[in-house]
């Protein structure tokens, strides 16, 4: 993956606000998918879900949901019982180190993401955020059938004998399996993608 260099704080932190260190990992991946963050501790859950899409790679064709308790937080749909992530803020939601909530992307292949507070702390002089500290393995592609499905597919990939390689890799867009490398990850690349939304998350 092509290296991004990180845009450049726009503006100085302001005194009183506070930074959510949390750490999101793709339930059920082996090895584990994940990514450390950093972001305003007053984002709200709507804009915490453009942070995740962007930070893991997804691409936002789907629904989704984040679960608190017995609530439930997304595009507010009375029947499914989802509030308006728009109204929720993170700060409410996980306050404290330890605290956890669960992000849904996709209903049909059900990617699950598990999200833990490791620590609140106070905003580092001229620093932008969100921003990602680090992370492990590349985002699996959309509509792959959830991680067993991405487990199936990882495993197509490392056998050009098996009878759905091509079918795979041209589904992928591919030439050949060593384009699609699952142990990859880019921090500065994620970076990247986050910068787009710091501009906007400046006031939090």
């Amino acid at each position: 993956m092509a290296n991004s260099r990180s845009a450049k704080p726009t503006s100085r932190t302001t005194p009183g606000k506070t930074v959510h260190k949390i750490k999101i990992t793709l339930r059920d991946s082996r090895p584990p998918i994940w990514r450390r963050l950093e972001v305003p501790s007053g984002i709200t859950l709507r804009e915490l879900h453009d942070v995740i899409q962007a930070a893991f790679g997804w691409e936002d064709y789907h629904m989704w949901a984040f679960e608190s308790g017995r609530d439930r937080y997304g595009i507010a749909d009375r029947d499914l019982g989802i509030r308006s992530a728009a109204s929720k803020q993170l700060r409410q939601v996980a306050a404290r180190t330890g605290d956890r909530l669960r992000y849904t992307y996709d209903f049909g292949d059900g990617w699950e993401h598990d999200i833990l507070t490791e620590n609140v702390t106070e905003p580092e002089p001229d620093t932008a955020y969100p921003r990602c500290v680090t992370g492990r393995r590349a985002c699996p592609p959309e509509d792959c059938g959830g991680i067993w499905g991405y487990d199936y597919l990882i495993e197509i990939l490392a056998d050009p004998h098996h009878e759905e390689h091509e079918d795979r890799l041209e589904w992928l867009g591919l030439d050949s399996a060593d384009q699609f490398d699952p142990t990859a990850f880019d921090a500065a690349e994620v970076n990247s993608a986050l910068s787009v939304l710091r501009t906007v998350l400046a006031k939090n």
